[in-house]
């Protein structure tokens, strides 16, 4: 199983989880989390990037890899994630790129599946 059906498959299985078990909070800032990304007076592609931007920043693997299946479903180019990238770098400094490497191996796994 690639990468990306791997993740796919854990993330899947585990909000359901979640989301069966967990207290109306846990569902609220679910909902909040999906409504945050809905097109409103930026589009929802330049919302995945953000949130893309914001997760190298922080290093989260799995942030990065759902944002950027995100950015690609939302028909985001190489060149408009590699930008995000670069700004991921400078704000987040050289910490950022081993996730830039992990992000760039899911982004051709991505690619790959169109």
């Amino acid at each position: 199983m690639s990468r990306y059906d791997e993740f796919q498959a854990f993330r899947g299985e585990l909000n359901e989880k979640i989301l069966a078990r967990g207290t109306t909070t846990t569902k609220r800032f679910f909902n909040l989390d999906t409504k945050a990304y809905e097109a409103g007076a930026l589009d929802a592609k330049t919302k995945e990037l953000l949130g893309l931007v914001a997760s190298m920043v922080l290093r989260c693997d799995d942030c990065i890899a759902y944002h950027i299946d995100q950015c690609v479903s939302a028909g985001a180019s190489d060149e408009e994630l590699f930008e995000s990238f670069d700004i991921a770098l400078i704000v987040g400094g050289s910490i950022v790129i081993p996730h830039l490497r992990r992000g760039v191996a899911f982004l051709e796994e991505c690619r790959g599946r169109a």
